[in-house]
């Protein structure tokens, strides 16, 4: 039975918590986006307390590496790297679009319908772009992790590969623009059990981040404006 620390702050609510196999011993959360920086750690304190639990019975620390929020990101990863570094203890890298692909495996009733059904994962990105990817129902990945611009062209021709589910907070988008016959769409978010779930099976896999060199996936470029000249 593995012992985890999370860190996930890639959206607008942060979490951190621990889990021994995949019983959630103690978490904290945080709803406020532009304070996940100052969250990160007095959490931690939290939960160590709370669970009785210490940082060297740690048996690997999990972050989640985007998409997401640029600065949230940022702040998760360097956070759970410094750990891991510190403690010699393995780190587990998550992609939020495979988690929002792992919670419509496990939750929703659709998929039992569909044994071919398409999942497209998708992240607000703002306008009518998302993040995205597509999966199988068995996690294969059909087209990876990238920046799309969502139009009904784009979206009948997914159909043609037959019927699609689009989770995620960008599903919203899919709503607005169009109605087709095998076009699902739900706005769920993953849970604590998508993400225990998907960890226990990295570690089993001995799938794990390289420390010095692991970086989070932002899929685009940050842009910043930048500042006004005083007159």
């Amino acid at each position: 039975m593995a012992t985890f620390l999370y860190i996930d702050t890639s959206g607008e609510k942060a979490t951190v918590a621990m889990s021994n196999d995949h019983h959630v011993l103690a978490l904290e959360e945080n709803s406020m986006a532009n304070t996940h920086a100052s969250f990160v750690q007095p959490a931690i304190q939290k939960i160590l307390q709370s669970s009785g639990m210490t940082m060297q019975s740690i048996d690997a620390v999990v972050v989640t590496m985007g998409p997401g929020s640029y600065t949230g990101l940022r702040v998760g990863l360097a956070s759970a790297k410094g750990i891991a570094y510190a403690l010699g203890k393995p780190l587990i890298g998550i992609s939020t679009l495979k988690l929002l692909a792992k919670h419509a495996i496990t939750h929703l009733k659709i998929m039992s319908q569909n044994a071919s059904i398409q999942i497209f994962s998708m992240i607000d990105a703002k306008r009518m772009e998302v993040f995205g990817a597509i999966y199988k129902p068995d996690l294969t990945t059909l087209l990876s992790e990238q920046a799309i611009v969502l139009d009904e062209p784009y979206m009948h021709k997914l159909l043609e590969n037959g019927p699609l589910l689009c989770i995620g907070n960008g599903a919203v988008k899919i709503r607005e623009l169009m109605t087709a016959e095998n076009l699902y769409c739900s706005d769920d978010q993953y849970n604590m059990a998508d993400l225990t779930n998907l960890a226990l099976e990295k570690w089993a896999e001995k799938d794990f981040e390289d420390i010095a060199y692991s970086r989070p996936s932002y899929l685009k470029d940050f842009y910043q404006a930048p500042p006004k000249q005083q007159k």
